[in-house]
């Protein structure tokens, strides 16, 4: 049983901001189906703090959006996501 709660509550960000084998900031596509993440967007616990940037989206949390060409693709969903995001206007990153 309590191994069956630590899978529920894992955050699926890992510690280098990684999800699976995406790195979770730079330039970023949202496209409404066929995603490389399904995002669900929160208000609280989120798996990772994100900052929209207008450039230099280097560090973890740092999204830029963009219309095409992006470093990974997100769908964003209102159940059953990947990871879970909260926006913040400051210190973007995993908890």
């Amino acid at each position: 049983m309590l191994v069956m709660l630590t899978l529920l509550t894992a955050n699926p960000v890992t510690e280098d901001c990684r999800f699976e084998d995406i790195t979770l900031y730079g330039e970023v596509e949202v496209v409404e189906s066929f995603a490389d993440i399904r995002v669900q967007i929160v208000e609280s616990f989120p798996d990772l703090k994100v900052e929209p940037v207008s450039s230099f989206a280097d560090a973890c949390g740092e999204w830029e959006f963009v219309e095409s060409l992006g470093d990974f693709t997100i769908e964003f969903v209102d159940s059953f996501p990947d990871i879970k995001i909260e926006y913040v206007e400051s210190f973007p990153g995993r908890d």
